[in-house]
């Protein structure tokens, strides 16, 4: 009997998703763990760039509510493929525990995001690095090698360089505000990083939709508007950017140390200036291509130096 073509070209899919999977597999867990962490960053860009525009037209904990309410929606076919029985989580209160912290940092991170800049806001979130590395060597006992301060200190530099001549510093409180979600972000990675233990990637994400879910909803009722079909749409595809770029981040953490990884977040500078100049025509100034360059020379001088292990 002849394959019908849309079957064909799913199987032809199926594998080279394979392929693609079997090819990362092979690699050393340092380098699986930094190209899990660069593909998260991207997507993260790419759903902050859409989030910031829904909270400044919605309330900003409804706009965090739905963004999760599609994150499970887009899941629940996989859960119920899989069954039910496959993501129940060995440890619950643990996966409570993770989703309050990170809706606490996604509260404060949806209260100053109207009312800062992408610059500032960009500056400020790069901190976060810092405290997850920080919190991996007291948490974790991790062994932060000097080559891992190193590029950590490096990507900084090269964030200041392309951020610090934008900095306005009139956005008051809010900018405060920002700065105290850096830690309870880097508390929730750490988290998710201690429940990669024992738990599976796939049931960390959807517990995650759960939880922030549930603990999102009471003040999304405050000042509820009804979204357009547009923002519907939008909300969407946050849901999937969203659950793809946290599942990415949590195979990252299960491969390798957490703080193995920290330096790749600073990528996320460039794929931001990418999108920002593909799609709305912002042409990169010179500090941000100075900085681009030396974020990017950090990133792979520690790729090279993850890949041959510690010494």
């Amino acid at each position: 009997m002849p394959v019908s073509p849309p079957l064909r070209k799913r199987n032809l899919f199926t594998r080279h998703a394979q392929v693609a999977q079997w090819r990362i597999s092979r690699l050393d867990p340092g380098t699986q763990a930094i190209l899990w962490s660069m593909s998260a960053g991207f997507l993260f860009v790419v759903l902050n760039s859409i989030m910031r525009g829904l909270a400044i037209a919605l309330d900003p904990f409804q706009t965090q509510f739905l963004r999760y309410v599609m994150g499970l929606a887009v899941m629940l076919p996989l859960v119920m493929r899989g069954g039910f029985a496959a993501y129940r989580p060995r440890n619950v209160a643990g996966q409570f525990s993770r989703g309050a912290v990170h809706t606490l940092g996604l509260v404060l991170w949806f209260t100053a995001i109207p009312h800062i800049t992408i610059a500032d806001t960009t500056a400020i979130g790069f901190t976060g690095p810092i405290f997850i590395m920080l919190g991996a060597v007291l948490v974790f006992k991790e062994p932060m090698r000097w080559e891992r301060w190193l590029a950590a200190a490096i990507g900084f530099a090269g964030v200041l360089i392309v951020v610090g001549p934008k900095l306005s510093g009139g956005a008051g409180w809010y900018t405060l505000v920002m700065l105290a979600s850096s830690p309870v972000f880097a508390a929730s990675f750490l988290i998710t990083k201690a429940l990669t233990r024992y738990e599976r990637p796939e049931v960390i994400v959807v517990w995650q939709s759960i939880t922030v879910t549930l603990c999102s909803l009471p003040l999304a009722l405050l000042h509820w508007q009804m979204p357009g079909p547009g923002q519907w749409v939008l909300f969407l595809l946050c849901g999937i950017l969203g659950s793809a770029g946290h599942y990415c981040l949590t195979r990252s953490y299960a491969v390798a140390d957490i703080s193995a990884t920290q330096s790749v977040k600073f990528l996320d500078l460039v794929w931001a200036t990418l999108i920002g100049w593909l799609a709305f025509g912002d042409a990169p100034s010179n500090s941000t291509i100075i900085g681009g360059v030396v974020i990017c020379a950090a990133t792979i001088w520690i790729a090279r130096r993850e890949s041959r292990g510690p010494r």
